[in-house]
């Protein structure tokens, strides 16, 4: 095991960003021409439905660019307590998630008008490769964003060969736990409190979403500990490469005496790492006395048992908003000093 110290000191660098890909150069293939609608797919008929989305798309040759255009949304379903909803839009062309563009949010409406342009760098023989994926959220100042929904448009060529703009309208698929799946975490949660050690052991990841246009990640867990939304310090795993499924089983060692560990909470980002780029966020998920769910009871459950490791799956969710980042700064009181004999 390899086994990191930290203490209350405080860290300034900035734990998460984000990066950007462009795509490499193929042939020419005829399939580029073959009409293949998504919606008529016999598989998609049982699929729950939220709303429409109205997107065009238009390609430009000399810049070698897609450019895409969220027009707008309709019939969106209320996900606030005041019948409303608070929408927004992210879009990807996968099978690359590096690269992403989000429209603004649009405060309490079911209808929003985004009109918004976006343009993905892509070689036009490489869009036979390529799918579209819009995910609408609904934005949460003080929670998770919930997602609504999402379209994901198989052929890009669907509509028309993209030398003019091309409209589009297609139904909102609702949100699945599979359509957010990111992956899952293990790690076990250790705390001495005599010696006001705390451990968290990284065992391992299973499953995690595919970051790379190759169709693998290079991962590794940084963690972080917090209190009331300011980060204390930092540490983080080695590097896997080229897999999903990382096996880590790597130690670090918060010191918090007895005193300050309902003061405290631990952030863990599954990151991404990019050589020419910037590392970027996979899934996060958090443990702590104010956490939510299975992230509270695995810290409870610690805090019983001491001098035990206590080991969970915890499931990933995707980074929150900047209102609730990471990187925010809170009024945190300091911590007590440990006492002295």
């Amino acid at each position: 095991m390899q086994v990191s110290s930290v203490d209350f000191n405080m860290g300034t660098d900035p734990i998460l960003q984000r990066g950007e890909t462009t795509t490499s150069i193929g042939r020419i293939k005829p399939e580029l021409y073959k009409q293949k609608s998504v919606d008529s797919d016999g598989q998609q008929e049982d699929v729950k439905t939220c709303g429409k989305l109205n997107f065009t798309l238009r390609y430009d040759y000399e810049n070698e660019l897609l450019a895409v255009t969220i027009v707008k949304a309709l019939d969106l379903p209320a996900k606030d307590f005041t019948g409303t909803s608070d929408p927004y839009v992210k879009i990807y062309l996968l099978p690359d998630r590096k690269k992403k563009f989000q429209t603004r949010v649009h405060r309490k409406t079911l209808n929003p008008v985004f009109d918004e342009t976006f343009q993905f760098p892509v070689a036009y023989d490489q869009l036979s490769n390529r799918k579209l994926h819009f995910s609408v959220y609904d934005f949460d100042r003080f929670s998770r964003h919930d997602m609504i929904g999402e379209v994901i448009l198989d052929n890009l060529f669907e509509v028309s060969d993209l030398s003019r703009e091309a409209n589009v309208w297609k139904d909102i698929h609702c949100a699945t736990t599979e359509s957010i799946d990111l992956g899952e975490i293990m790690f076990s949660l250790c705390y001495l409190p005599t010696a006001g050690r705390m451990t968290l052991t990284v065992i391992k990841c299973r499953n995690l979403k595919a970051m790379d246009i190759t169709g693998a990640s290079d991962p590794y867990v940084k963690v972080s500990l917090m209190c009331e939304g300011r980060r204390l310090k930092k540490r983080k795993t080695t590097t896997k490469k080229n897999t999903l499924n990382p096996v880590y089983n790597e130690a670090i060692i918060f010191d918090i005496p007895p005193e300050n560990v309902d003061q405290v909470s631990l952030s863990i980002a599954v990151m991404d790492y990019d050589r020419v780029g910037h590392n970027e966020v996979i899934g996060v998920c958090r443990t702590g006395i104010d956490a939510e769910g299975l992230g509270r009871d695995h810290w409870n459950e610690m805090l019983a048992y001491p001098r035990k490791p206590i080991t969970h799956w915890h499931p990933l969710v995707e980074l929150p908003g900047r209102a609730t980042s990471f990187d925010s700064q809170g009024s945190c009181s300091s911590p007590k000093p440990p006492l002295t004999p």
